[in-house]
């Protein structure tokens, strides 16, 4: 048993932070103590990010932050940045581990070896190598006590023409589904009131050849695993971190919708509302294509909360182009816009292409595009208010009201009766009210 401390800093998505937790897990297991990220330690793990230039850029100073806490500790960088530009992070002085994603099982024992030998370690596997799904082990425990993620696959074909994820995390694989049901039912059990599904692209799990006869399954795509987790017993929700209409359409959407425990809430990337736009991101599907899965969400539940991602100023995007993705903001009514300036990474199709756009039209259109995202929000609001929807409370804010998300996805803040550590992690009905903060406000019933 080694009694040293280790810290863990994570940039990116929700997957980065699921294989976080699993490290630490191996880590503590091993006899590590787990600290603050703010803490002296004995070895820090960068877990990295690399959609956007400034992801690397967050990730290069938080690894020169922490050799300067602790000059003696031991600095390893996994993750999707140190996938695609290893050397990068090689030729840093700070640095003494860089491994990619497929090794991030095997952290621990790199991690040891540096600690006892007093050795720099390079090792990562090239996108070849990165084809199985490699086993994490089954996560029993998360940092909150409401929310769990479960990863469930990992890898992306879609290539789409401004992302590098698809270099950095390899083929599609699927994890077994049975794996991912018992460690849903470990979590249950746990106390945890929400499971989220998430991977690097959670719409192709279960889709790669060979799948559904390797496992024995019936049902095509993630419906699958909703399938099974959703007869489970037990009072919870499962909410999926996100679909692609790359890989699913609104019959297979629709399909979805007679599961009892997904939550009416989805994260839907349209990316840009102009077909011209769509098509240069290669991307498989229209903007048509798009509202026509709006239209079954919102017909299954006029308050089904649609939350997107949309890039500005991707090359040769016009001012039409933008004005289109201004309209797709106001037809398919969000619930929340994730807006992203276009960020050219070496490597992509994009970063070659003619027409890049510059620097103060991606700001202006930003601007503009938040502040109708901001106005369309406000609106979903108001058509919510006096609605029931039943809040999971997660916290309690400095003011004292309780805090957390309908199934809808809508974050709420409510006036406690008695005392309100009793409602935490607990489903409560309420009546949605006003505009408030990032959400609404809500009354218990």
């Amino acid at each position: 048993m080694f009694y040293m401390k280790a810290a863990f800093h994570t940039l990116g998505c929700k997957v980065n932070q699921y294989e976080t937790q699993a490290m630490a897990e191996q880590f503590r297991d091993a006899g590590f103590e787990i600290v603050s990220e703010e803490e002296a330690a004995d070895c820090y793990i960068i877990n990295t990010c690399t959609v956007t230039n400034i992801a690397d850029r967050k990730s290069r100073q938080f690894i020169r932050r922490a050799k300067k806490a602790n000059p003696g500790a031991v600095i390893a960088v996994t993750g999707c940045y140190s996938q695609v530009k290893p050397q990068e992070l090689w030729a840093m002085p700070e640095v003494d581990i860089v491994t990619g994603n497929g090794d991030k099982p095997h952290l621990i024992d790199l991690v040891k070896e540096a600690l006892e030998d007093d050795k720099r370690i390079y090792k990562v596997l090239g996108y070849d190598e990165l084809c199985e799904y490699t086993d994490r082990g089954i996560i029993m425990n998360m940092e909150g006590r409401t929310r769990a993620y479960i990863k469930i696959q990992e890898g992306c074909n879609r290539f789409c023409s401004y992302c590098l994820i698809p270099f950095a995390r390899g083929k599609v694989r699927s994890r077994d589904p049975e794996e991912i049901v018992e460690e849903a039912k470990s979590l249950v059990d746990n106390g945890f009131k929400e499971i989220v599904l998430t991977g690097i692209n959670t719409a192709l799990y279960g889709t790669e050849e060979g799948f559904r006869e390797k496992y024995g399954v019936e049902e095509y795509g993630i419906e699958s695993i909703i399938k099974r987790i959703d007869a489970i017993e037990g009072r919870f929700r499962i909410r999926l971190s996100s679909l692609e209409p790359t890989v699913v359409n609104a019959e297979y959407v629709k399909g979805l919708l007679k599961y009892a425990k997904l939550c009416p809430h989805l994260h839907l990337s349209i990316q840009s509302g102009s077909d011209h736009i769509i098509s240069a991101m290669n991307r498989h599907y229209t903007r048509q294509d798009y509202l026509d899965i709006v239209n079954v969400l919102v017909a299954d539940d006029p308050g089904y909360g649609i939350t997107t991602d949309i890039i500005v100023g991707f090359p040769g995007e016009t001012e039409e182009d933008f004005e289109d993705s201004l309209r797709m903001v106001d037809e398919a009514g969000f619930l929340k816009v994730h807006v992203f300036k276009y960020s050219e990474r070496e490597g992509t199709k994009a970063a070659g292409m003619k027409d890049q756009v510059p620097g103060e039209i991606k700001n202006e259109r930003s601007d503009r595009l938040i502040e109708k995202g901001e106005e369309i929000s406000n609106r979903f609001f108001r058509i919510e208010a006096g609605n029931l929807r039943t809040a999971l409370f997660e916290e309690i804010t400095e003011e004292g009201l309780l805090t957390g998300y309908t199934e809808n996805y809508v974050r709420v803040y409510a006036e406690p009766e008695g005392d309100p550590e009793k409602l935490l992690n607990e489903f409560c009905t309420v009546i949605m009210g006003t505009p408030f903060e990032d959400g609404m406000t809500a009354e218990i019933v």
